[in-house]
């Protein structure tokens, strides 16, 4: 696997070996060992996640308060652009983000650390989004910040006249000069 490091140190994006021929390909996806010696993390990984979404969904900005989930994330099928944002207000990148291209095709994953909100939009007709988080989900404890916040400028990647489809919770999320963050 290789690890590379974003702008915002803590996150990465991480591409594993890919072992193909015409009959398909194997690789990796989590090697805790790897995972550690790669990153410096050593977190236990507590739930797996996988959901599908069609072309523009855009899910987040999401973290949880109390139980900080860091979240190791990937796409299976499809293409999305996917986000992590600084919530930690100790941080010297405190309201900075990043974000990646996972596809498929390019078999890419991202790490978003606990303290950080994570987003995605979809970029293909559906995609299928799969992760890991180091804690247990806890509805009572989900925060979101809306999308397009001024104060985060997010380039979302979203092709030229594709609004995004939101819930209704993304949809009234607060700004982020209004959210509660990370100390």
């Amino acid at each position: 696997m290789n690890f590379t490091p974003t702008e915002l140190p803590d996150v990465f994006i991480i591409e594993p070996r890919v072992f193909g021929d015409a009959r398909g390909f194997f690789f990796e996806s989590f090697n805790q060992k790897a995972f550690r010696e790669g990153t410096g993390v050593t977190l236990d990984f507590v739930q797996d996640n996988h959901s599908r979404s069609s072309l523009g969904v855009l899910r987040g900005i999401h973290y949880q308060m109390v139980q900080p989930q860091g979240k190791l994330v990937r796409v299976s099928s499809g293409e999305v652009f996917d986000v992590a944002v600084d919530l930690r207000k100790s941080s010297p990148n405190f309201g900075k983000w990043t974000g990646v291209i996972l596809s498929a095709e390019n078999k890419r994953q991202f790490w978003v650390p606990p303290g950080f909100g994570h987003g995605f939009v979809v970029l293909s007709e559906s995609a299928d989004f799969l992760y890991k988080t180091t804690d247990y989900y806890a509805p009572a404890h989900e925060r979101a910040i809306i999308w397009n916040d001024p104060d985060l400028a997010i380039d979302w990647h979203l092709p030229e006249g594709l609004a995004p489809s939101l819930s209704g919770k993304d949809s009234a999320a607060p700004r982020f000069k209004d959210a509660e963050v990370y100390v």
